[in-house]
């Protein structure tokens, strides 16, 4: 979606600068929400993109002053009224006011989390159709403004690249997040830096993307 979330390549917000020696966690509260967000997502009530789409959704203000794990925790809020498995009562005392509601899956031990952050998730899919593309083939990344969530960035769009590789038919994100389980091809496509950010950009340089097959075109012949 077109959202504060999408800063890639976005002018205006200044340099990246990381932290030095930056910690895991700056405080314990940041450890506690990344386990309870697993542990509520392996429940089953939604998948990982329904859970970056709630992130996304939040007001920009919000998210551009927002902490990265406050960001999770607040989208963690959101799914878990959405999916009715709490209410804002029970948020604002901190507390269980009725009895757990009945999920997909049952509740994640620490061992099951061991094991299933040791294994991931596969999201690779038996295709439905030939790949359109092919490796070398020329393309255009569509101009698409979505109202939901989708994994082609901003910068990107209306830009022409080279497909550098082919990774099979994978879930679609964009599907994914509505609730539905639909297998696209998935492409790596390099992109020069001029053809992204103009003739101010490092020739030298070329930007790759993962980009899903919906999100391409043949680009048009070179005259």
């Amino acid at each position: 979606m077109n959202g504060a979330q999408d800063l890639g390549g976005a002018m205006g917000f200044g340099p990246v600068r990381p932290e030095k020696e930056e910690p895991v966690f700056h405080a314990p509260w940041e450890e506690r929400t990344l386990a309870l967000t697993l542990a509520a997502g392996a429940l089953g009530e939604w998948s990982i993109d329904e859970g970056r789409y709630a992130r996304e959704s939040l007001h920009p203000a919000l998210y551009l002053n927002a902490s990265y794990y406050e960001i999770w925790l607040r989208a963690l809020e959101r799914l878990l009224r959405e999916k009715a498995l709490l209410d804002a009562k029970e948020l604002e005392s901190g507390r269980a006011l009725s009895p757990a509601t009945k999920t997909r899956r049952t509740k994640l031990s620490a061992d099951d989390a061991r094991r299933l952050m040791a294994n991931g998730t596969p999201y690779r899919r038996e295709p439905s159709a030939p790949a359109r593309f092919a490796v070398g083939s020329r393309v255009r990344a569509k101009v698409i403004n979505p109202q939901g969530h989708t994994r082609l960035p901003r910068y990107a769009r209306g830009k022409e690249g080279t497909v550098e590789r082919v990774h099979g038919a994978h879930v679609f994100p964009d599907a994914s997040a509505r609730g539905k389980n639909e297998p696209v091809w998935l492409y790596t496509v390099a992109f020069p830096a001029r053809e992204l950010w103009g003739e101010g950009a490092d020739p030298t340089l070329t930007v790759s993307i993962e980009a899903f097959e919906p999100y391409l075109e043949p680009a048009a012949p070179k005259s």
